[in-house]
């Protein structure tokens, strides 16, 4: 009931257009929850799934499929998208997620994806029926600003304080692989924007086994330095999901994929502090994905100190190539 009233207070305007996506018995309930519940001011008017035979909800039209949200979205006057139990893969429904949040149009679920959403998402109840609210995206304006301020001046602070050491580390690196300085790799940064991540050279031209220089910068957690200098060109950020590299959007599922690609990659991330071992590659995905779709300040604080203990510049434990 407190969840109710919760909800009841987080409801604006009085009357929201609703659209169910899903069919069958889920879907009747929900339509008949919300319409024993008129205080809610949830009214739903169509429903959107990819069964070529829809069953329940029948009050109400078939609107499309799921591949025509989209449309849907920008042609009709929608409030909420509410996802009942569809009979859609988890990334087809993740896929929708996105497409709503991205016209700025809440989600409720009908719980059962929450392996894959961030914490950031509200627990409520409508007639006793769950939902697990998204809402629309919190990546604000003033808080990307905010963002950005920060990594301008801790990365100008690092460079003034560690520029010796990366003159040293450089000129060590020069003299015995006799190839470049710095090892340049092509990521895809914010909106997939290529750019070149720096790295210090840590094998010779031609080789893939690390020079004596190169074991030491890597275990050591300083190979990484000159990625300050992409934080200060805008490029990266010290804390985001893991920069991408060409061939990983063939691999990953589009939805992971993209909601990579709002922030800037960043130094360090959760697949940084959660492993120090070899992890998955699914696994770093998901947590890109949850980490963007829950991002806060107050999370980037807590993954930066968590990174410093590791080496906050060192390999991660998934590195693209």
């Amino acid at each position: 009931r407190a969840g109710a009233r919760h909800y009841v207070h987080r409801a604006a305007p009085l009357q929201q257009r609703c659209l169910i996506v899903g069919s069958g018995r889920v879907a009747d309930q929900v339509v008949e929850r919300l319409a024993e519940a008129p205080e809610f001011g949830l009214v739903p008017f169509g429903i959107v799934d990819d069964d070529p035979h829809p069953v329940g909800a029948g009050s109400l039209p078939t609107l499309g499929r799921l591949g025509d949200l989209e449309d849907i979205l920008r042609v009709h006057e929608v409030d909420r998208v509410i996802i009942a139990f569809s009979r859609a893969s988890h990334e087809q429904l993740l896929r929708v997620i996105r497409a709503a949040r991205d016209r700025r149009v809440a989600v409720d679920i009908v719980p059962r994806l929450f392996e894959f959403l961030g914490g950031s998402n509200a627990l409520d109840q409508v007639g006793g029926l769950p939902l697990l609210s998204v809402g629309a995206p919190q990546l604000a304006s003033s808080a990307r600003a905010i963002k950005r301020f920060l990594d301008v001046v801790a990365a100008t602070l690092a460079l003034m304080v560690l520029a010796p050491l990366i003159v040293v580390a450089s000129v060590a690196v020069r003299l015995q692989s006799r190839g470049p300085v710095l090892d340049r790799r092509a990521r895809a940064g914010r909106g997939g924007v290529g750019f070149d991540e720096l790295w210090l050279g840590t094998t010779a031209p031609g080789e893939r086994e690390l020079t004596g220089v190169g074991r030491f910068l890597e275990r050591h957690g300083l190979d990484g330095l000159p990625r300050l200098v992409n934080v200060l060109r805008g490029q990266m950020s010290l804390v985001g999901p893991r920069p991408i590299s060409a061939w990983e959007p063939d691999r990953a599922p589009e939805v992971f994929h993209q909601r990579r690609l709002d922030l800037r990659p960043g130094i360090t991330g959760p697949w940084q502090v959660s492993a120090r071992s070899d992890v998955a590659l699914e696994d770093v995905l998901r947590q890109d994905y949850q980490y963007v779709s829950g991002w806060s300040l107050v999370r980037d604080v807590e993954i930066l100190l968590a990174s410093v203990p590791g080496g906050l510049f060192g390999r991660p434990a998934v590195r693209a190539e």
